[in-house]
């Protein structure tokens, strides 16, 4: 018998929340394969299996708060039996633990409950969710699932409990097609939409918990705006040269180095150079002192499915564009995967922000405390433009930058932009260092 716990957090993070199970007790598991997933207020964190064997029980459910290192539950030898199904399920208000066993193993409801007409596979909810959904008399099918996955989670059952949203099943002859959903809870959104009211019907609402990384971002976010004076300044570069640029080289650049060169290399490149020539733009303010950094760790905010996350480059006066690129596709491909690991976002002295890709045209970022600015690009859209006494169609962006003027004045943050949009609209210089 082996021990499933709780992987170590840092130091930063005390608790968190019991994502997900992805196995039952009397379920077969490999060593390697992912048990259950853990969210802090910063990733989402995996628990493997150390060892082949059978899920024999589970100390925690889908919704509670766990500990660094705390018991999950516990790991048997093929053959093992799970353990009595009392301690599989617990109240949804308290997490005590309630229930009877079956003659399987597992935890079950009375053969008597109606869960509607819809057949269910009670086997794929968390001992708690079913123990909602007993006493609720709900149907899990019209469960607006939130969960990793389409799993539907305590809270989604509580809030379905409480007369939240429903999804509805298949439209019977006595319901307008205008009151169905457009989908059932397996092909619900990892995010629950509210429904759109009908007119002169119900005016449905429905409350979701702001996940741990959400409400992190909002704690994160208003502690900045209320602690540093923050000041954006704006510019627009011509970003033919770079397109240029990228056109001309692109099919090189791939064969040499297997990825595409993108404008975000480019402008950490040029965001580095600028960092050079002004260090308080590289700087934090800790209590009364400015602590100058002699290292260039830029993030790059990634949109994901939980929120907004800034993995970081680190050491980028050291990185080539290629390495550059590769670099930002793997902390997508593994934002997008829930896969960052807390040192992808620890750290880092400066930020880029790309609105532009959502087509934004202009805004002013927010610092990613406690560094003291951050950069921000926008969509590029061709528009006229007075060049060498004529006017002429380029396609331009405007850029902005954030800064916190307790300890950046006025005259080096615009310089600092001046100096990211001519090393943009001139690559040559930044590329030749000049």
């Amino acid at each position: 018998m082996a021990d499933i716990k709780v992987p170590v957090f840092s130091e930063s993070v005390s608790e968190g929340t019991l994502l997900t199970w992805h196995k039952k007790p009397g379920d077969a598991i490999k060593r390697g394969e992912v048990l259950a997933e853990i969210e802090t207020d910063k990733v989402v964190l995996e628990v493997t299996a150390l060892q082949d064997g059978v899920l024999t029980s589970i100390a925690k459910n889908e919704g509670d708060t766990v500990l660094s290192e705390e018991l999950l539950g516990t790991v048997g030898e093929a053959g093992s039996a799970p353990a009595p199904a009392a301690a599989q399920s617990a109240d949804p208000a308290s997490g005590a633990v309630v229930g009877q066993a079956s003659a399987g193993g597992t935890a079950t409801t009375p053969d008597t409950t109606d869960l509607g007409n819809e057949a269910t596979r009670r086997d794929d909810l968390s001992p708690a969710v079913r123990k909602i959904v007993a006493e609720s008399g709900l149907n899990p099918a019209q469960i607006p699932a939130t969960g990793p996955r389409g799993n539907i989670t305590k809270e989604d059952a509580v809030v379905a409990a409480q007369g939240g949203l429903t999804y509805q099943g298949p439209q019977s002859a006595a319901q307008p097609a205008s009151m169905q959903a457009s989908a059932p809870a397996a092909q619900a959104p990892a995010q629950a939409q509210p429904a759109v009211a009908v007119p002169g019907g119900p005016r449905p609402e429905q409350r979701v918990p702001m996940t741990r990384i959400r409400q992190r971002i909002s704690e994160r976010l208003k502690d900045v705006q209320n602690t540093a004076a923050i000041l954006t300044t704006f510019n627009e570069v011509n970003m033919k040269p770079s397109m240029d640029l990228r056109k001309k080289y692109q099919d090189q650049f791939v064969a040499k180095h297997g990825t595409k060169l993108g404008f975000m290399s480019l402008f950490v490149r040029a965001a580095t150079e600028a960092l050079k020539a002004f260090p308080v733009v590289n700087a934090s303010v800790e209590g009364k002192d400015i602590i100058y950094h002699g290292y260039y760790d830029i993030g790059i905010a990634v949109a994901s499915d939980r929120g907004l996350v800034v993995p970081i480059l680190r050491d980028t006066d050291q990185m080539s564009l290629a390495g550059i690129e590769k670099e930002i596709a793997g902390f997508a491909a593994k934002a997008k995967s829930g896969k960052l690991t807390m040192e992808d976002m620890s750290g880092g002295t400066f930020s880029i922000t790309n609105g532009g890709t959502f087509g934004s045209m202009m805004s002013t970022p927010i610092i990613n405390a406690p560094q003291s600015a951050i950069l921000g690009m926008h969509n590029i859209i061709e528009r006229p433009i007075a060049q060498n006494g004529q006017v002429v169609i380029a396609p331009m962006m405007y850029i902005a930058l954030s800064y916190d003027h307790r300890i950046i004045d006025g005259k080096e943050a615009v310089q600092f932009l001046a100096m990211v949009k001519n090393l943009l609209e001139d690559p040559a210089r930044m590329l030749l260092e000049l």
